[in-house]
């Protein structure tokens, strides 16, 4: 610990990323990226740059990004902010719709990046608590909050939250800002984006990094009112204007484009996650509904910890969290098939040894 940190670079605990191993014999299935590679189109773009223009800063609102965006969603242009991955772009928008005069309140099992963010900017923030089967209730959120903040899917517990019932929230909260996080939407879900155009209380966060297989470029995007879209713009440009760097750029506007891959891989996945869903199922593992690109799995008699090490001696990473109520479960990526069956035949293995 340094003696120049200020009082609050001390008192901050850090959000914690998934392991990148070097050792590439693993079985990477710890970080939520996808097996498959990035769209030809994007590569073929990226390929086709011209190096010597790298020298200029690229656009700084990531224009082709954002007309990519726009045409996909059927929305404005000025309906769109995008940034360095979600994750700078969830930062910027607390800093530019929170502060410490007012709560937010997002699920105390959900993306634990919120927290981060609330104690980084002093903004006063409710865990509330999930329902004994992982299930948001928006009737648990008080009503004097500023926002609330949730990710659906939710993470890590994959539980997919219908796009009806965050209408009636919208509705029926006209004055709190509501967050969606839908990293994992194009896994299975219906996105709110549609929501944007009648709701000015509504902002909608996605990535590249999951389904369009980019997480290497970090980009991030929220679409919400142009008014919305201008606050975090302000904020943006008064700490980065640039966050959006040439190369990714040329990637996400390809990757929005190439529509048939996208949809190709994406359904390879979920074929693959409901495949894997039911395996584990069948040999007694308790396995939530994802709709996610990962699992979240409880092996019976054998502790969360216990699994992740018994799994990792075995070349598979998976990720375990310490919050007391999930202990016991390990959120694991969906992989090829061939992933997925090794991983099945592991913890078939692990568990029958633990019996003895």
């Amino acid at each position: 610990m340094s003696r120049f940190w200020n009082s609050n670079t001390r008192n901050i605990t850090p959000y914690v990323p998934g392991e990148q191993p070097g050792d590439k014999t693993l079985i990477k299935l710890n970080t939520n990226e996808n097996p498959y590679p990035p769209s030809p189109l994007a590569l073929e773009r990226i390929r086709n740059i011209s190096l010597p223009d790298l020298r200029l800063y690229p656009n700084s609102e990531g224009k082709i990004v954002k007309k990519a965006i726009s045409d996909y969603y059927g929305i404005a242009e000025d309906q769109v902010f995008v940034g360095n991955g979600s994750d700078e772009v969830l930062g910027l928008l607390f800093k530019a719709f929170f502060d410490e005069t007012a709560k937010v309140a997002f699920p105390d099992i959900t993306y634990s990046f919120y927290p981060v963010y609330g104690d980084l900017f002093k903004i006063p923030y409710m865990k509330i608590p999930l329902k004994e089967d992982f299930t948001i209730d928006f009737g648990d959120y008080p009503r004097g909050v500023k926002a609330i903040v949730f990710a659906n899917p939710n993470a890590p517990t994959g539980l997919y939250i219908p796009v009806e019932k965050i209408e009636e929230l919208l509705k029926d909260r006209p004055d709190t800002l509501i967050v969606v996080d839908e990293a994992y939407i194009d896994f299975g879900g219906e996105s709110c984006v549609p929501f944007i155009l009648k709701y000015d209380n509504l902002i909608v966060v996605q990535t590249l990094s999951k389904s369009r297989a980019l997480a290497g470029l970090r980009i991030g995007f929220a679409m919400g009112s142009a008014p919305l879209m201008e606050g975090l713009v302000r904020v943006k440009d008064s700490f980065n204007s640039y966050p959006l760097d040439t190369i990714a750029q040329v990637a996400a506007e390809a990757a929005f484009q190439d529509k048939a891959y996208f949809d190709e891989t994406r359904g390879k996945i979920i074929k693959t996650r409901e495949w894997a869903k039911e395996q584990l199922k069948d040999m007694g593992a308790e396995v939530t509904d994802s709709r996610s690109n990962f699992l979240f799995v409880k092996i019976p008699g054998m502790a969360g910890s216990v699994a992740l090490e018994q799994l990792r001696k075995r070349g598979i990473l998976v990720r375990n969290f310490k919050n007391q109520r999930i202990s016991d479960w390990l959120r694991i990526t969906v992989g090829t098939d061939a992933d997925m069956a090794k991983v099945a035949e592991e913890i078939t293995l692990i568990r029958n040894l633990s019996r003895e």
